[in-house]
C-alpha cells in the first residue's frame, strides 16, 4: 500500500473544509504522457481528495486533445474546476497546489461548489463590467510563499466576476521557462496580458487598477 500524501490530521481538516461544499465540482485534469514531472503526484492528490467527499470528481485529459485545445491549455500539469452546472469560469491551476497553495485549491473548490460567486466590492464589479476585451492574469507563486494565496484568490475573484478574465496560478519553479520569460524573481508576481506585471499581494482596488491599465494600454 503506497504512502498517503495527506496524513491523518490533514485529512480531518480537509474533511471539515469539504463539509462546506454545497454541490459537486468536477475538475478537468490535463496531463502530458511524455513529459509531466508532477502529473502523477497531482493525480494521487486528487484520488485522496475524492476519497474524502462525494462532491468532487475529475476527468484526466491528454494535452493536445480537442478538449484541451477548447480550454486553451498549452502546458501541463493543469487543472480547471467547473461549477455544478459545468461552467468554466476561467480559473486555472498550473502546477501542483501544495504548501500554501493547497489551502487556495481547497477554498476554490468550495467556492465553485457554491457557484463561484465573486467576493468583491460593488465598485470593483462596476469596473470589471466595463472590460470588453479578453484579459489573461497569471499569478506566479511558490508553494512556500505565504503572501501568494491572497494574490491568487483576488485574481480568481475577478475571473468569477467577469467572463472576459482568465486567472491562473502558475507554480514558478515547475514552469522555469515561463518564469524566465517574464523575469520572475520574487513572488507573487502578477502578469497581465503578458505585457504588464507587478510584485506583491496588492489590495483589491490597487490590483484592479493594474488590470485596467493593462486593458487601456
Amino acid at each position: 500500500m503506497s504512502e498517503k500524501l495527506l496524513d491523518g490530521e490533514i485529512r480531518k481538516q480537509v474533511e471539515e473544509i469539504f463539509g462546506n461544499m454545497r454541490s459537486e465540482v468536477r475538475i478537468l485534469f490535463f496531463v502530458d504522457s511524455k513529459r509531466c514531472e508532477f502529473c502523477e503526484t497531482i493525480e494521487k492528490l486528487l484520488d485522496e481528495l475524492v476519497e474524502l467527499t462525494d462532491k468532487i470528481s475529475y476527468d484526466k485529459i491528454t494535452a493536445g486533445s480537442t478538449e484541451a485545445n477548447d480550454h486553451g491549455i498549452e502546458m501541463t500539469p493543469a487543472m480547471i474546476p467547473l461549477t455544478p452546472e459545468g461552467d468554466d469560469k476561467g480559473i486555472r491551476f498550473y502546477g501542483i497546489p501544495s504548501g500554501h497553495e493547497f489551502g487556495t485549491f481547497l477554498k476554490t473548490l468550495v467556492d465553485f461548489s457554491a457557484g463561484a460567486v465573486p467576493e468583491i466590492s460593488e465598485r470593483s464589479l462596476e469596473r470589471l463590467d466595463s472590460i470588453d476585451d479578453p484579459v489573461d492574469i497569471k499569478v506566479f507563486v511558490t508553494t512556500s510563499c505565504p503572501y501568494c494565496p491572497k494574490a491568487v484568490l483576488t485574481a480568481f475573484g475577478f475571473a468569477f466576476a467577469s467572463s472576459k478574465i482568465t486567472a491562473s496560478m502558475v507554480e514558478a519553479s515547475e514552469f522555469e521557462e515561463l518564469s524566465k520569460k517574464f523575469r520572475v524573481s520574487s513572488v507573487p508576481q502578477v502578469v497581465i496580458n503578458s505585457s504588464r506585471s507587478f510584485v506583491g499581494a496588492h489590495p483589491e482596488e490597487e490590483y484592479l487598477t493594474e488590470i485596467m491599465k493593462a486593458v487601456t494600454g
